[in-house]
């Protein structure tokens, strides 16, 4: 095994691209990208720890629908770091960095009731929805179209994702509660 390394690419740093986005530009999406990218495996490993812990009822539903929700959300997190690295960048990818860049709050380390932990998940949706929708108007001010576009895709997944934890948290529900409480 060689110990020779080579740094192709410092991380923070953004070279000409084949997509002809100027230098300048292409940095404000990275960025912007990066940020998109953190929120991505935030919320990610969130659902996935719902996924793992959900109970009751409602156990089976829920736990499949986390994780068709937690795919969607790794397919996307996958794409944009596929657009930042064709846009000259480097996407994030250490834990710690992924960490530090997200601009969303995970939930700790708690296991928590059903209704709870799909509440903040919906949070986090929100806040995503929110960050999304600026980073569509940021890259189309740019003038990337294209990585507009493959933003307000993804915005149109976490807003149905989001839609359908808002109907999980309804309280109509077939399942009583208990009469001991």
């Amino acid at each position: 095994m060689s110990t020779q390394k080579t740094v192709r690419q410092e991380a923070g740093t953004v070279e000409e691209n084949a997509l002809r986005i100027e230098t300048a530009k292409a940095e404000q999406i990275v960025d912007a990208l990066n940020a998109d990218l953190a929120n991505a495996y935030v919320l990610y490993h969130q659902l996935h720890k719902h996924h793992w812990n959900v109970a009751g009822a409602e156990f089976l539903d829920i736990h499949v629908f986390l994780q068709e929700v937690y795919e969607d959300v790794e397919d996307a997190a996958d794409e944009l770091a596929e657009r930042l690295q064709a846009l000259g960048g480097v996407p994030h990818a250490s834990m710690t960095t992924l960490a530090e860049e997200a601009t969303v709050e995970p939930e700790d380390e708690n296991v928590y009731d059903i209704r709870t932990s799909l509440s903040n998940d919906l949070e986090m949706m929100g806040d995503m929805i929110e960050s999304y929708r600026e980073h569509v108007e940021l890259v189309n001010g740019l003038g990337d179209y294209a990585t507009g576009e493959m933003l307000r895709e993804q915005l149109e997944d976490l807003e149905e994702h989001a839609h359908h934890v808002e109907h999980y948290l309804e309280d109509d529900t077939l399942v009583l509660e208990s009469a001991t409480k």
